[in-house]
């Protein structure tokens, strides 16, 4: 059964950090292309950050300078180093894979349309 599952996520004060993984089961993820979005209260989920199958990396100009997305294929494991959390960062964080009729690219990257497993999300609370 495929399967992405993050963790990771809790509270964290503004400026602080925290890590997320997000792990695959049921396949592997290095041929694919892997993206972070996030949904906030009453918000539209929105994409975070993307790595390809390679490394190549993009980001939100929101957490650009702030987050680090990386990948360890031997551990079949992406990860969302956050730092400089804000409280506007509060949110559900996703991790999704590219389908495979797609590819990485740094246009249009974050269209939700072309990521096909989801996983259960993992919630991010930063506050004082």
């Amino acid at each position: 059964q495929v399967q992405l599952v993050e963790s990771g996520g809790g509270l964290a004060q503004p400026g602080g950090s925290l890590r997320l993984s997000c792990a695959a089961s049921g396949f592997t993820l290095d041929s694919y292309a892997i993206a972070w979005f996030r949904q906030a209260p009453g918000k539209e989920r929105e994409g975070v950050s993307c790595i390809s199958f390679s490394g190549s990396t993009v980001y939100a100009d929101s957490v650009k300078g702030r987050f680090l997305i990386s990948r360890d294929n031997a551990k079949n494991t992406v990860y969302l180093q956050m730092n400089s959390l804000k409280p506007e960062d509060t949110a559900v964080y996703y991790c999704a894979t590219l389908r495979r009729s797609y590819s990485y690219s740094t246009v249009n990257w974050a269209a939700q349309y072309k990521y096909d497993y989801w996983g259960q999300g993992t919630q991010v609370t930063v506050s004082s």
